[in-house]
């Protein structure tokens, strides 16, 4: 009888995995603007948010105009990142969909972004644990341990996230980027943490639109819980049982 070839105690393959992880996070966090830490990215309470509290939006599609892009300027803006019209390079954190019912002839437009799944299947692939999901339910990505693989890419059904193929100037402190890593919406979670709302929403408000509701959707008080208990709303791609943060009416 064959007995089993005992496993060395330092496997040669783990050691090598390790030895990658550890210098691509390594070069990914000199890629980062000076002063910039996990802990600012995250938030500035990441590991105190509130378990009990799940932040979402609610955008209505018809109050969406078709010739408005205040929401993506406002994300650009805060976060800095640039739109120069190749989604193929670009950073889209939020961008406008334009739909047409074949049948009817009916146009709709809305913003699409992270859509802070409940079940986000960017965190489920993560081989390093970059993309995490806050106590909150906000969905976002440590620069400092992403390297890159782009797995969530890949598994992110929204087409929500994106690479960063070129160096970056003018990082924001409150959203870092780097150079090899990925990146999308963070719910502005640096303008949450103190008591305000995302800039997409502020920035909607600001038109008169109004097509944007952010708040918490675990307290039935909050305005955004009452629209979802009175009115009908929909998830894209339901199917798929992510429940996510996102929700939009009239679509």
């Amino acid at each position: 009888m064959k007995l089993p070839i005992p496993k060395p105690k330092n496997d040669v393959t783990d050691i090598a995995r390790r030895q990658f992880m550890k210098s691509g996070a390594a070069m990914v966090t000199l890629a980062l603007a000076p002063g910039v830490t996990v802990m600012a990215y995250g938030g500035a309470a990441a590991s105190q948010a509130n378990p009990a509290t799940r932040w979402g939006l609610l955008i209505d599609v018809n109050k969406c105009s078709k010739d408005c892009n205040e929401c993506v300027t406002a994300c650009s803006a805060e976060n800095g990142w640039q739109d120069t019209g190749n989604p193929e390079t670009d950073a889209q954190w939020i961008r406008k969909v334009e739909l047409r019912n074949p049948q009817t002839g009916l146009e709709q437009s809305l913003a699409v972004m992270c859509q802070h799944c409940e079940n986000p299947p960017c965190v489920d692939v993560c081989p390093t644990g970059a993309s995490f999901k806050r106590p909150d339910g906000i969905v976002l990505v440590d620069k400092h341990i992403c390297i890159g693989c782009r797995y969530c890419m890949m598994a992110c059904p929204y087409k929500a996230r994106s690479f960063i193929h070129e160096p970056v100037d003018d990082q924001k402190p409150h959203a870092p980027r780097g150079k090899g890593t990925v990146e999308g919406c963070t719910m502005c979670v640096h303008r949450v943490d103190v008591g305000q709302q995302p800039a997409c929403v502020d920035a909607c408000n600001a038109t008169g639109n109004g097509a944007m509701i952010f708040g918490d959707l675990n307290d039935p008080e909050s305005e955004i819980a009452r629209q979802l208990a009175t009115y009908a709303s929909s998830a894209i791609r339901a199917d798929l049982g992510l429940n996510p943060a996102v929700r939009y009416q009239n679509l």
